[in-house]
């Protein structure tokens, strides 16, 4: 049985490797991909997720969302992603064209014509959903689940604080983390503990094009240590396909809008101040192996 899912992303280099995976792995269906600033300005990550259907020709329609948070000033990563969001390889260019429609409208649609609820993967500043909820909140009971990429419950890396999605646009956070929707964060807990190694990156070229195309994304990451790259997005889909992998706790989720700590997750790791309930399920740790075992499989798997 596979999975409905929705990406709302930002590519940006590891959401174009977890879009590599979505795209291909039989057990997941993607039924929309919509876009958001956030790595690199919408115009661009839109563009990135067209290359990235029209390397594999799939028939998945991409919608392109907010060009800013919903309050805070905008700021890029493209110290890490580069200026394009996806250097390092000559995709086509001849592009599918985007939907004529927003991504609010878009991701409205989808979830509200679906015989099953679906679920919610952003891996991207959370605009386009605090804005779905706002404007179309009979959408909620359509969603089995988010699992988002963003958070911490500790150290950030954005600021001391805050990881980036969620620095991105805080409001959007809180927003998203108060509605009510059942949340799976997987935040910098696991994603920093999950580096793709070196060998792992030198075996990609070796597999296929496919594995070609993320080897030469993949080296041009900034976010690079003598241990691996991390790829932050890559974890929602092995969550998805692998949760014995990584272990969660349940916990309420605050998130800080303002301030010198803008942007952070604040777990409530004792149960200490909201009556016992929670809002989320907070990814703490994870099998890197078996994470570097099976994005090399995934890759092998591909046809292409």
């Amino acid at each position: 049985m596979t999975i409905k899912i929705i990406m709302d992303t930002d590519p940006g280099i590891d959401d174009a490797a977890a879009l590599t995976m979505a795209i291909n792995d039989p057990k997941l269906d993607l039924k929309l991909i919509t876009t958001v600033a956030g790595n690199v300005t919408v115009d661009k990550t839109t563009i990135n997720a067209q290359k990235i259907v029209r390397f594999f020709n799939a028939d998945i329609l991409v919608a392109a969302g907010a060009e800013q948070p919903l309050f805070k000033d905008f700021e890029d990563a493209a110290r890490i992603h580069g200026a394009s969001g996806m250097p390092g390889y000559e995709f086509p260019t001849d592009l599918p064209r985007p939907l004529n429609k927003t991504a609010v409208e878009a991701l409205h649609d989808e979830i509200m014509a679906s015989s099953d609820p679906v679920t919610l993967v952003p891996t991207g500043s959370y605009t386009n959903i605090a804005l779905l909820f706002s404007e179309y909140p009979e959408v909620k009971s359509h969603i089995d689940r988010i699992v988002a990429m963003g958070g911490a419950l500790g150290k950030g890396n954005m600021t001391s604080a805050a990881e980036f999605n969620v620095f991105t646009d805080p409001d959007a956070a809180a927003i998203v983390y108060k509605s009510g929707v059942p949340i799976v964060m997987v935040g910098l807990d696991i994603t920093m503990k999950a580096l793709l190694t070196h060998e792992s990156i030198e075996e990609l070229p070796k597999i296929s094009e496919t594995g070609k195309m993320l080897h030469d994304i993949i080296v041009n990451d900034g976010d690079n240590s003598d241990d691996g790259i991390a790829m932050h997005d890559v974890n929602t889909i092995f969550y998805l396909l692998h949760p014995e992998a990584i272990k969660t706790e349940d916990m309420w989720i605050d998130v800080v809008t303002d301030g010198p700590a803008i942007g952070e997750t604040v777990g409530d790791i004792r149960g200490a101040y909201h009556n016992g309930k929670t809002n989320a399920k907070v990814s703490t740790d994870i099998d890197a192996v078996a994470f570097n075992k099976w994005f090399l499989e995934e890759v092998r798997a591909i046809k292409n």
